[in-house]
């Protein structure tokens, strides 16, 4: 068993990004594994100031929510990040909690797969590419981790549009692996 946590920054309510993230989450449990939801949506996030206590003391001086979810960040075994995407990156909010989560890099952090799940109006091959970019960009200052897969679902601008979309089985059947 895999202590799972998973991070959804859409903040709108039935995204299509949350209901995948979901979706891999029902597959994480019927695989036997512990899972956690986490959405940004609801969380007061400030933006990292760039003084860098957190690698002297391990933890953000700023206090506010982003250290709870850094703290389950790093107990957790995987991780999957869910995010829609907006000029073909991530979003704001998910990139915010990944500058804030800078404490983990002097700390033993137990993560070693990582997970991405994007959603966009777009649907082109390309779409995905730079948001994978920039994840990956922010995983290759943990040495013990990697991208361990990712889910795109393509041409879904509405909530709830990503329902009979072929990423929904994706998204569940990469999670049944984990």
């Amino acid at each position: 068993m895999k202590k799972v946590l998973i991070i959804s920054s859409s903040m709108r309510k039935n995204s299509n990004s949350m209901l995948l993230a979901k979706e891999f989450e029902r597959g994480a449990i019927d695989a036997g594994n512990q899972t956690e939801f986490v959405s940004l949506s609801d969380k007061n996030i400030a933006f990292c100031k760039g003084c860098l206590a957190c690698q002297r003391t391990q933890k953000c001086a700023i206090d506010d929510d982003a250290n709870a979810i850094t703290e389950k960040m790093k107990n957790a075994d995987v991780i999957v990040f869910a995010t829609p995407v907006y000029y073909y990156g991530m979003s704001g909010q998910l990139k915010t909690m990944l500058d804030r989560a800078n404490s983990l890099y002097p700390s033993d952090y137990r993560f070693r797969d990582v997970y991405l799940i994007m959603t966009a109006a777009e649907d082109e091959d390309t779409t995905p590419e730079k948001t994978i970019i920039g994840l990956q960009g922010w995983l290759d200052c943990y040495e013990k981790a990697r991208l361990a897969g990712t889910v795109f679902g393509g041409g879904v601008t509405a909530p709830d549009e990503i329902k009979n979309h072929p990423a929904v089985q994706t998204a569940y059947d990469m999670g049944k692996g984990v």
